[in-house]
């Protein structure tokens, strides 16, 4: 019996996935790399000493270091529920209402939310501080507008109202994001389901809850993971609207302007590389483990769903 013609190798693959990979390891494998090996290492007399985690143990050990850390990441946390509770509930909402066709001009509603998402953090960061300013800001005599004045405080300047305003604005910015996910996720759905949910007398609300809902789980478990990476990565609007100090008092600190600190220094305050790149490795592993639960417990859920 004859053996079966062994199969040509493709090289074509190789050859459209090679700048591909080049590029990422060059610009994700490789740094990543760096920064763990130097998280181990420590500069002892001008000269880099591997100590293996002894950084780690003065990160979670000594307070000069443990207090800032676990501040900052329990502000990261509330930052990141902030954008769960209210980002990502609203963006579904948002999807709902403009995929309904006898929306009219829903184009247009599209577009106006979604433009927030292409705006610079540093236009955002001074255009917010420009309209909360109790001094110049247009915020209080809008409120004045509709009698609510009174209600009107600094909220970027007091410590237990900062980080939750800067989450609302980060919100403001990015829900477009979620809710063009969604509004794709729900363009998807066959028609022909949503015909026989309205020959079954399903429709309106309890169509949405009932048979769209579940159908897009799955992509909703994906801007849930999406939205716990993106705010643990989280930088920007809090070193533009707050400064790398995070303040007032620290009270917008996050793990992102932690470790700038720690890594280039601020003020008075010398930069240690081998710490930043030990705040940097923690910050990975959150996010890694977070990943993991998401595709180890989550996704295998929301498959059942999928078509």
């Amino acid at each position: 019996m004859a053996a079966a013609p062994k199969r040509p190798f493709r090289w074509h693959i190789v050859v459209f996935l090679a700048p591909a990979v080049l590029v990422y390891t060059a610009i994700m494998i490789l740094p990543l790399a760096g920064t763990l090996q130097l998280a181990l290492f420590r500069n002892i007399n001008q000269s880099q000493l591997f100590v293996g985690l002894d950084n780690f143990r003065t990160l979670f050990g000594d307070p000069n270091w443990s207090v800032g850390f676990w501040n900052a990441l329990r502000n990261n946390v509330w930052f990141f529920i902030i954008h769960m509770v209210v980002q990502n509930p609203i963006g579904v909402l948002l999807a709902a209402l403009l995929s309904s066709p006898r929306l009219r001009f829903s184009a247009f509603y599209r577009t106006a939310i979604f433009v927030p998402t292409i705006l610079s953090f540093v236009i955002v960061g001074f255009a917010w501080k420009l309209i909360l300013s109790p001094l110049w800001g247009v915020a209080p005599n809008l409120m004045d507008l509709v009698g609510l004045k009174s209600l009107f405080t600094p909220w970027l300047g007091k410590e237990q109202y900062a980080l939750t305003t800067l989450s609302l604005i980060s919100v403001w910015q990015f829900v477009g994001i979620p809710m063009m996910l969604i509004y794709a996720a729900l363009l998807s759905i066959p028609d022909e389901v949503i015909e026989a949910a309205e020959c079954d007398g399903v429709t309106g609300m309890s169509q949405f809850w009932k048979i769209k809902l579940p159908l897009i789980l799955p992509s909703i478990g994906i801007i849930s993971i999406l939205t716990f990476v993106g705010n643990f990565n989280a930088f920007d609007l809090i070193y533009t609207a707050q400064g790398a100090l995070a303040g007032p008092n620290y009270s917008t600190d996050i793990l992102g302007t932690f470790l700038y600190r720690a890594f280039f220094g601020f003020q008075l305050q010398v930069g240690d590389p081998n710490m930043g790149a030990a705040i940097a490795t923690m910050m990975f592993l959150i996010i890694l483990g977070g990943v993991c639960v998401y595709l180890f417990l989550v996704q295998t859920r929301l498959r059942r769903y999928q078509f």
